[in-house]
């Protein structure tokens, strides 16, 4: 295993250490918590990290997303088109990611990172100069691609402990 690889599969999964720490042993009320009206909560800030990496890696993997093929959306039962990732949510669609429970977040969350962490292991994780995306300039490499999901994982990540934060002061 390369060193790039090593890197990457250890900041994929420092995302997964923070997910757990921010949803664990958390009730569906407190996951859907919101400061305010217009802030978004721990389920919706987990679901849409998690969306967002599923979406990315598949991508590049060029392989079915977990949340359809391993039936997480069902299970979810959200009021969004499957496709959706949370990417551009109104305050009124953040609030719509209500009744979860943390065995479904931290269980599809789990699920992509596992697909993550197999996809860097195997043919995926040699190919990481390969360009992903010509929209940019420079366009986008499978590294900077995967830079990226864990930088905007880790920002969502660290925003959702802050809210656990606030929902434990509230008891």
């Amino acid at each position: 295993m390369t060193v790039a690889i090593e890197l990457l599969t250890d900041a994929f999964g420092r995302v997964k250490e923070a997910v757990h720490e921010a949803v664990f042993g958390l009730d569906p009320e407190q996951l859907a918590f919101r400061a305010d009206p217009r802030a978004n909560s721990i389920a919706w800030l987990v679901w849409h990290l998690t969306r967002i990496q599923d979406d990315h890696v598949c991508d590049m993997a060029d392989m079915p997303q977990a949340w359809t093929e391993l039936g997480w959306a069902k299970r979810f039962g959200l009021p969004f088109p499957v496709e959706a990732h949370g990417y551009g949510h109104t305050s009124q669609q953040v609030g719509a990611v209500r009744g979860l429970t943390a065995e479904q977040l931290l269980g599809y969350h789990d699920d992509v990172h596992n697909r993550t962490v197999a996809y860097l292991a195997g043919p995926g994780g040699q190919h990481l100069d390969r360009i992903v995306d010509t929209r940019w300039d420079p366009p986008v490499t499978a590294a900077v691609r995967l830079v990226s999901v864990i930088a905007d994982d880790l920002q969502h990540a660290g925003q959702a402990a802050l809210v656990r934060g606030l929902v434990e002061r509230r008891k």
